[in-house]
């Protein structure tokens, strides 16, 4: 498989990396901007426990259903538009739960706000294999990187925003961006339509409804959707008990173990600058595979002999772990040959590990309540860590879905 001839990453493409960085701003931001104002809705209207619970669990269990139907959705409206009417749904969600009279209407507009990101989230590789074949590190990059960064700036900002105007301000700010984002890719669908209309061949095959299905009998297939599980499960597991588990264990008071998992969500900054570029110039898939589990093993390790000498330390290490997500989102676009396997493969692999990856925070939770202690739940997240060793030892080999395909089944 030979590299597309790179050229500027400017040059008649304006719009798509704009559309990309507007559009990946608005998946996070979205997500992660409604957590941190709990107290302040709780002044015109309680959320009951279960309520929160289940906001904190519909991110995955959305991505993953809505990661299924994405290919299907492509097929009938195209890319472009497509990501047009994901904004347009994240808009709306997001202007719904900042009007939200009651728990009700939160939870229903959070639900059509991750129905949409769920969607987002399939469409990037593609996007980037479409715009970007030669630019598909760089790119990967810098929409991890904005992802990454829109996922700790929103919490920064919530509670001030909150506390100067209002907290359906705070919620209803994140809409204008996910407004502005349908601009770019408005202009882009009008432009792939005009080239329909004139029978030019754009280069790309269209998915077909066997492609997916393709997926299940594809070991590569298999090996990108356990990562990306690993990588989801240490992150929403992370995110839901980790302040309790440094209360719990490692002394902390509840200010610092906030603190400890700002921490941790930090750490997918660096990793999502570096690790792209890493697989895409010096093929270190392998060796990132080895980081990633090292740090997992290293973290939790920690937590259970020692999580009293450097919390702070097994917090990174842990933190390392999920630098599996930047690297599977290259590999979406490295190990297809085709548009029509890419958007398969994005499907598959998020769609299948978000599905996995959601059954972890609620059973992490009942497993601690059953045994009144962290080493039960710390040992299964060292299984899960573990699940990358063979994982990454088929992901590592330089090779596509179509080659698995064509060697097992013949001619893609």
């Amino acid at each position: 498989m030979k590299p597309s001839p790179a050229r500027p990453l400017w040059q008649g493409r304006t719009l798509a990396l704009v559309g990309i960085v507007l559009f990946a701003f608005s998946l996070r931001s979205a997500v992660a901007s409604l957590s941190p104002l709990y107290d302040h809705i709780a002044a015109d209207f309680a959320v009951p426990p279960p309520v929160i619970g289940l906001i904190g669990t519909a991110p995955p269990v959305c991505f993953a259903i809505f990661g299924l139907l994405t290919p299907a959705l492509e097929r009938r409206f195209g890319l472009e538009r497509l990501a047009v009417a994901a904004m347009a749904v994240v808009t709306l969600g997001l202007v719904a739960r900042s009007f939200a009279p009651s728990w009700g209407l939160l939870l229903a507009g959070t639900a059509l706000v991750f129905a949409a990101v769920g969607t987002g989230n399939i469409l990037l590789p593609p996007l980037v294999k479409r715009y970007f074949p030669d630019r598909i590190g760089l790119m990967t990059t810098i929409f991890s990187t904005t992802m990454a960064v829109s996922t700790f700036v929103p919490p920064l900002i919530a509670v001030p925003m909150a506390d100067a105007a209002d907290w359906h301000v705070s919620l209803g700010l994140w809409a204008v961006f996910a407004l502005v984002a349908m601009i770019p890719w408005i202009g882009l669908a009008m432009r792939h339509r005009a080239a329909q209309a004139e029978e030019e061949d754009d280069g790309f095959d269209e998915p077909t409804p066997q492609a997916l299905g393709r997926m299940w009998r594809v070991p590569l297939a298999w090996a990108l959707l356990v990562s990306f599980a690993v990588s989801s499960t240490i992150a929403y597991t992370s995110f839901a008990w980790m302040p309790k588990l440094l209360v719990d264990i490692s002394g902390v008071t509840p200010a610092t173990a906030g603190a400890l998992l700002s921490l941790f969500g930090f750490m997918g900054l660096p990793t999502s600058l570096v690790v792209p570029l890493l697989v895409t110039r010096w093929n270190a898939t392998r060796l990132l595979f080895g980081v990633a589990v090292a740090c997992g093993f290293a973290g939790i390790a920690g937590f259970l002999f020692a999580p009293t000498a450097a919390p702070w330390l097994w917090v990174v290490l842990l933190g390392l772990a999920p630098l599996l997500f930047p690297m599977i989102l290259v590999l979406l676009g490295l190990r297809t040959r085709t548009h029509e396997g890419s958007v398969a493969l994005s499907g598959f692999a998020q769609s299948g590990g978000y599905a996995i990856a959601a059954l972890f925070p609620f059973g992490i939770g009942l497993l601690h309540e059953a045994t009144d202690s962290w080493t039960g739940p710390l040992i299964v997240l060292a299984i899960v860590v573990a699940a990358a060793i063979p994982a990454g030892v088929v992901a590592a080999r330089p090779h596509t879905v179509e080659d698995d395909w064509e060697r097992r089944h013949g001619t893609w």
